[in-house]
């Protein structure tokens, strides 16, 4: 009989601390209420410690959170590893599975806001690897419009990075992180407006191509672009939140922007102002469906910080986020039915 039969694979991080030694009984006398299922202490120097703990990723954050409010100093440091493997394997009882069970039907596991801020910040700068993949994406998908291909057209989406940007918006206004807000809208910007000017480029050196259904698939809108909106951002917000592969999450989002944006720059490009509204158009709702969606999974999973006066700051941003884009989905709803009857 196989031994891995029936047992449970449980996501696993190892949390290594540096402490000094003064706060170390305090550190101890938290540390049961914390799920640890392994624990190592090194003593490094006179003055610090070297603790190893082996926790459930669904309980890394409360750890996280007692180092943020309790380490204020510069001494006390914490990296987090995931861990693939773990022998022997832990096995729970059965109390603690149906226990486990019930918890997880619950609530949503995530990464730790720590882990996730941490890879949001990377995301929202403007490197040379984002504008090289932006370019090649643009390029490859003005390519599969003209030549009516879709299998092109979902490969650029594969290769655009348009999922972090968008992504670290959504997460900076549910912390209420301006200073991030403001960097990730400026590389949303951009990563928006280097398709749009290749596409433009295009239009004004070529005919459109009247004849793609890939084309002409964007320069029509319907309320169903909202649903696939809605979905894409939240889509894109559960797999980032679980740190799972971002790629074919990154497609679905992609194939919500990418299109659209070169089908705009195309008409821009060819000098049709009226007929470009449509295609604007879509963009908007594809961004602010994307956006709504992805603040609200952010804001029911939990996600905010700990200290009282940036919890308030987290609450005012969320609230007039999703109040500002709602209205805008809905004047693009309205704009929607006006021009469809």
């Amino acid at each position: 009989m196989n031994q891995w039969k029936g047992r449970e694979i449980m996501e696993l991080q190892l949390i290594e601390i540096y402490i000094p030694l003064n706060k170390l009984e305090t550190f101890q006398k938290r540390i049961e209420d914390f799920h640890v299922l392994a624990q190592w202490n090194t003593e490094i120097s006179e003055e610090m410690q070297h603790i190893k703990i082996l926790i459930k990723k669904k309980y890394t954050e409360e750890i996280l959170n007692f180092l943020e409010v309790n380490g204020k100093d510069e001494e006390t440091q914490a990296l987090v590893y995931n861990i693939s493997t773990y022998i022997p394997q832990i096995e729970a009882s059965e109390e603690e599975k149906q226990k486990e069970k019930k918890e997880e039907q619950k609530e949503y596991t995530r990464a730790s806001r720590h882990e996730l801020y941490n890879v949001v910040q990377t995301s929202s700068k403007v490197n040379p690897n984002f504008l090289w993949l932006i370019i090649l994406s643009a390029i490859v998908a003005t390519a599969g419009i003209v030549k009516d291909s879709a299998a092109i057209v979902i490969g650029a989406m594969v290769i655009a990075p348009l999922i972090g940007p968008f992504t670290a918006l959504a997460f900076s206004a549910t912390l209420g992180d301006y200073k991030l807000m403001k960097r990730s809208v400026i590389t949303s910007l951009i990563g928006l407006a280097i398709p749009i000017s290749i596409s433009v480029l295009f239009g004004l050196l070529f005919d459109l191509p009247n004849q793609s259904d890939e084309f002409l698939a964007r320069t029509n809108i319907e309320f169903m672009d909202i649903v696939v909106a809605l979905a894409a951002g939240t889509a894109g917000a559960m797999s980032f939140a679980k740190r799972v592969s971002e790629a074919l999450v990154g497609v679905m989002v992609s194939v919500a922007l990418l299109p659209p944006t070169v089908v705009l720059g195309m008409m821009l490009g060819d000098g049709q102002w009226e007929s470009s509204l449509t295609p604007l158009m879509l963009l908007c709702v594809n961004i602010s469906g994307i956006l709504l969606s992805a603040i609200i999974v952010f804001w029911t999973s939990g996600i905010q910080p700990i200290k009282w006066r940036e919890i308030q700051e987290a609450n005012t941003s969320k609230t007039y986020s999703l109040v500002f884009i709602s209205i805008v989905i809905l004047i693009l709803g309205i704009l929607i039915y006006i021009t469809k009857f």
